[in-house]
């Protein structure tokens, strides 16, 4: 391992150079056996070194692509955050015109007080980075978990706040496609912070009329016409309206093990308003549920008509008793479920190559010695051995003892 006292940013930063240097964008030209230039992403801006006017400090999140630090204007002291996304992992054409897409989504959006501020995107030889106002207040389930009371209204008022960030991208042109708890966060630490989106790296301009057909975003927030190949914006108001679920019970109105199970119970569409704590939800906010959640994007809610629905319009007259600790419970459990999967992405790129990321899905069927569609901790064991990963028999015992983690209260698989 050898990393353990320095910083994870600095380890990263590290990471993001060695592995460049040596990369398919610095390849040998098959002529005269030079190095050809590194690729170029942001044609509109001078390519120039992040760090002589910012101090990439801390790690703050971690994605497929990119890198998000605590960072410092050195010239005004000011906190801010910066994505830094390494052009190694740009492997494709597609991959960089999905950076190109981002940036160009947050330059085209109007300053919001739901959004996050763009302050300006650059580049370097090694990555592209979007330097973005700093929000410090946390994520929404752990604000929520760490308030002592959490009611109807206050649900009304977060969801108020994520179908107007819908309204404002449809507005302009883009679907966002990836709405989901983690991509909120409070600006600060008050209790009447803004709520701002944050991530927009999946989004994509559109046209009226215009459909997609790619499958993208997260398996509980999918609507049924991603996974059908054939949807438009209304896929927002899908993910919102799982967001509002959640956010009143605790728990996604659509699960199962595995991601073709969660599929399965999307395209079945099956609601459950039974369990606790739905009997004592007031009857406007099922209703607003049931239309955000309607398998026909046609007959769905924009969002204006969530906007102007009464359970919204009236949302500082929602009953304001306590939904119960046992929604509490649920949102930290879900929430600590979610924030290890992150970890555990985390701890997959850390010590797997590109390659072996990319080949992962191969190597998981291959694992699965009686084609059953998991893969259980002994074949975990035995894959992991005959594969090759280059794991230290203590880092292999370190992602099963996570899977362990991940799964205390289930069958010791892991779903593929």
């Amino acid at each position: 391992m050898g990393n353990c006292c320095r910083s994870p940013a600095a380890v990263a930063r590290e990471d993001v150079k060695s592995n460049y240097s040596g990369h398919d964008h610095a390849r040998k030209d098959a002529a005269g056996g030079k190095k050809s230039a590194p690729i170029r992403v942001l044609s509109d801006v001078p390519k120039e070194n992040i760090e002589d006017r910012y101090l990439l400090d801390r790690e703050l999140g971690r994605g497929e692509f990119g890198v998000t630090y605590l960072c410092i204007e050195r010239s005004s002291r000011d906190l801010l955050a910066c994505k830094s996304i390494s052009k190694r992992k740009l492997r494709t054409a597609v991959d960089i015109e999905d950076v190109k897409r981002e940036v160009a989504i947050m330059k085209h959006l109007p300053k919001s007080s739901s959004i996050v501020t763009l302050k300006e995107a650059c580049e370097d030889d090694n990555a592209v980075h979007l330097v973005m106002e700093l929000c410090e207040g946390g994520e929404l389930f752990d604000r929520i978990v760490a308030r002592g009371h959490y009611t109807e209204r206050a649900a009304a008022g977060v969801t108020k706040t994520i179908v107007e960030v819908v309204q404002l991208c449809h507005k302009h042109g883009v679907i966002h496609r990836d709405l989901k708890p983690e991509n909120f966060l409070f600006a600060n630490k008050k209790e009447n912070s803004p709520l701002k989106a944050i991530d927009f790296g999946l989004s994509i301009f559109f046209k009226p009329g215009e459909k997609f057909s790619e499958i993208v975003g997260s398996p509980y927030y999918m609507a049924p016409e991603v996974l059908k190949r054939n949807y438009g914006p209304e896929i927002d108001i899908w993910s919102a309206g799982v967001i509002l679920y959640i956010l009143l019970c605790g728990v996604p109105p659509f699960w199962a093990e595995s991601e073709q199970g969660v599929a399965q119970a999307i395209l079945r569409g099956v609601i459950d308003f039974k369990r606790e704590p739905w009997p004592n939800i007031s009857e406007t906010a099922k209703n607003l549920v049931r239309q955000m959640l309607e398998p026909d994007p046609k007959r769905r809610l924009t969002a204006k008509q969530v906007l102007e629905h009464p359970w919204i319009q009236n949302a500082k007259k929602a009953p304001n008793v306590p939904l119960g600790d046992v929604v509490k419970s649920r949102l930290k459990q879900f929430s600590v479920m979610n924030r290890f999967k992150r970890k555990a992405l985390r701890v997959i790129a850390e010590f797997l190559s590109t390659e072996e990321v990319e080949d992962i899905k191969v190597m998981f069927n291959k694992m699965d010695t009686d084609n059953d569609g998991i893969v259980s901790i002994e074949e975990l064991k035995a894959g992991l051995r005959d594969f090759s990963t280059q794991l230290a028999e203590s880092e292999v015992q370190m992602l099963i003892e996570a899977v362990h983690i991940s799964f205390p209260s289930t069958s010791p698989y892991i779903y593929y």
